[in-house]
């Protein structure tokens, strides 16, 4: 674990904040839900909650199905990480940390598809090969929780790939969905 050198009162409601700095780095907004942990030395540890890693095994199933259908690689994406990667880079995809503009194209709620002219922010920053051929938002119980990435060389996105894409993104939020 890394100091901060920070350190916070409890007041009487029970409530610790966060400062700025930390939420600024570690990417958590207003709102976001986080998990609480504690270990027999006493600590508390708060961790973001990422509702698509609940679904590791049905998004897994959902990329690597996406991905042979499509014959593209698939991205499964929380709103800071790569969760589930499938087809070619997998490894190398996997895991990795968003960039701040394919965020913002996320936190748009809208399905962004390549176009002849157009192109798409890279998922992961300093990765080419990590632009969006179609990406759709996983939007459940109106939060955006994350997306789902098509990704491909082709110059522009057909129909049947946005549609497929499209689906796959409103599976895992139904799957979500109480």
């Amino acid at each position: 674990m890394k100091a901060t050198g920070i350190v916070r009162r409890i007041d009487d409601l029970g409530r610790v904040v966060i400062p700025k700095e930390i939420r600024r780095t570690m990417r958590i907004r207003e709102g976001e839900p986080l998990e609480i942990y504690t270990d027999r030395d006493g600590e508390v540890i708060f961790k973001k909650y990422s509702p698509v890693g609940e679904l590791i095994t049905v998004a897994t199933g959902c990329a690597e199905a996406l991905s042979k259908t499509s014959g593209h690689a698939v991205l499964v994406c929380d709103r800071d990480t790569v969760i589930v990667a499938a087809g070619i880079g997998k490894k190398e995809l996997e895991g990795k940390i968003i960039g701040a503009e394919y965020e913002t194209l996320m936190e748009a709620r809208q399905t962004a598809a390549r176009a002849s002219g157009r192109r798409l922010p890279v998922v992961i920053e300093d990765q080419p090969r990590s632009e969006p051929l179609v990406a759709a938002p996983i939007i459940a119980d109106g939060d955006i929780i994350g997306s789902v990435v098509l990704l491909g060389e082709a110059a522009s996105a057909g129909e049947l790939e946005i549609k497929l894409t499209l689906t796959a993104a409103a599976f895992l939020a139904k799957q979500l969905e109480h």
